[in-house]
C-alpha cells in the first residue's frame, strides 16, 4: 500500500489531495504508476494527461517518470512550479 498525492491543477482535476492504492507488481515504474492510475477514472484521465507538464517525486525525492517506485510509501504528482 502506498499513498498518492495530488497538488495544486491536479489535485483540483482529480478532487482528491491524496488516496492509498495498492497497484499490482506489473506497476514499477513513476510512468506506470501514471497509466495505472489515469485508468481508474476519466477525472485521474485528464489530470495526468500531460505528461510532460506533470513531476512527480518519490518518498520526497524529485524523480523522472522512468524511476523505480518499488519500496516507496508516498508518491507525489504536482504541475511544475514557476516564481516570481
Amino acid at each position: 500500500m502506498m499513498t498518492v498525492l495530488y497538488f495544486a491543477s491536479v489535485k483540483e482535476k482529480i478532487g482528491l489531495s491524496e488516496e492509498h492504492v495498492d497497484p499490482p507488481a506489473s506497476v514499477a515504474t513513476v510512468s506506470d504508476l501514471i497509466d495505472w492510475l489515469a485508468a481508474r477514472s476519466p477525472k485521474h484521465a485528464e489530470a495526468l494527461a500531460s505528461r510532460a507538464m506533470l513531476k512527480s517525486a518519490v518518498d520526497q525525492t524529485h524523480v523522472p517518470h522512468s524511476a523505480s517506485i518499488g519500496g516507496a510509501r508516498e508518491i507525489a504528482f504536482f504541475p511544475p512550479v514557476t516564481g516570481g
